[in-house]
Formats: C-alpha cells, sequence, structure tokens
C-alpha cells in the first residue's frame, strides 16, 4: 500500500454524530460543550478542549468515580470546548448504547469509557465480594437521554435473566435488576480453584439484560 493510499484510508470520517466509531477500538467524540471520559482515554485530539481531572476520586469534584474499599480507583475527565477527541481503553471493543430519557444501565466503572454531557449518573458498590475484591464492584448507573461509550475484551454477550455470571466477566446489565453475589463450592471444585469456591451474580427476573465478555478481569484490572 502506497503511502497517499494509507492515509486516506485511515483518515478519520465526516460525521454528523456526537460519538462515533472510527473502527472497532476507537471513538471520535466531536465536541461542542462537555463530555466525560475516562481519565487517560485520550489518544488525541483537535480544536479548543481543556481537559479537567483528579486522580483523587474523594477531592469533591463532580463527575469522578469513588474509590473501591481496595483502593483502586477508576477516575475519569471533563473535556470542554470545541473539537474533535479520540478516545481508546488498552484495545478493548467499544460498545456505543443510546439510552432514551429515564433509560438507566449499570456499567461496571473500569468499563465505562464516555458519556455525554446530559447523561446523569450515579455511583454504587454492588454487593461483597470475597478475597481481593472484598469491597465489592463498583458500578456506575448511567441514565438517559444520552449516548453512552462502555469497553469489552472481545465481542460481548447479552443474557436474558434468570442467569447466573462470573462477576470477572460482567460488563454491565439493566437498571431494572439487582444481583445477588454468592459462594458456590461446587463449581469451585468444578474449576479447581485453590479455595475450593468461587463467587458468582444472580440475576433473577422475566426482563433487562445482562452483558458478559469473553474475558476474566483481574481485581484492579481495567
Amino acid at each position: 500500500m502506497d503511502v497517499q493510499r494509507f492515509v486516506s484510508e485511515n483518515a478519520p470520517e465526516e460525521s454528523t454524530e456526537t460519538f462515533e466509531l472510527e473502527n472497532s477500538k476507537l471513538l471520535d467524540i466531536d465536541v461542542d460543550g462537555s463530555v466525560m471520559t475516562k481519565a487517560g482515554a485520550m489518544v488525541a485530539y483537535d480544536g479548543d478542549l481543556t481537559f479537567t481531572g483528579t486522580s483523587n476520586a474523594e477531592g469533591g469534584l463532580t463527575g469522578f468515580i469513588k474509590q473501591k474499599a481496595t483502593g483502586e480507583g477508576s477516575p475519569v475527565m471533563e473535556v470542554e470546548g470545541n473539537g474533535h477527541l479520540y478516545v481508546a481503553d488498552q484495545g478493548k471493543r467499544i460498545q456505543l448504547l443510546q439510552l432514551e430519557s429515564g433509560e438507566s444501565i449499570s456499567v461496571n466503572g473500569p468499563d465505562v469509557l464516555a458519556w455525554e454531557d446530559g447523561v446523569d449518573y450515579e455511583i454504587k458498590t454492588v454487593g461483597s465480594i470475597g478475597g481481593a475484591a472484598a469491597g465489592g464492584l463498583t458500578n456506575v448507573f448511567l441514565t438517559g437521554p444520552g449516548m453512552v461509550a462502555i469497553t469489552t475484551h472481545g465481542d460481548p454477550l447479552v443474557l436474558s435473566p434468570p442467569v447466573n455470571t462470573d462477576p470477572q466477566a460482567t460488563v454491565a446489565w439493566s437498571s431494572d435488576l439487582s444481583p445477588s453475589i454468592s459462594r458456590n463450592r461446587s463449581l469451585g471444585d468444578a474449576i479447581g480453584t485453590s479455595s475450593d469456591e468461587t463467587y458468582q451474580m444472580s440475576f433473577e427476573g422475566s426482563s433487562g439484560f445482562v452483558v458478559v465478555q469473553p474475558y476474566e478481569e483481574a481485581p484492579g484490572e481495567e
């Protein structure tokens, strides 16, 4: 491939959308005002943009994910101005979701990439998981209207309840579900874990959805 063709085939595509995927792992955000993104996700930008953020989630600045009991946090940054912001997260695939007014989704903190300024959010700790994740899962509850971007290792699988999932492979779920977390000693025996037990998330009900990925994130991994 000659240089000119390489440049033309990989240049950003023009779009009228605020959130536009340049490819499955790179998101182009057309900023006109403000947007929230995961700290450290910026790979490039053009235009007149300013970035504000903090590594201290308890610092009082609006829009930052609270630290987990383990001390691991998922800080985000506010981007303001006019221009194009390009974000990615460790080569993970990006999933775009349009939330209607009042529609909500709960997302594992490290799997949140960006959301539009009009999206409301709340931080909650889900359940109590043993071992290194004794503090539970730190989830972000996002409520529309607006676009949100989440990330997955590989292509996601969306399941309907009732279903049981591995907490480290669970990415998100519809907010009308409230999972319980329990130990399953027999499952631990089956997979040969050193503790002879493992933890699972149980989603009950006849509506909603659960998003899992073909990858188990270690505690503290983003």
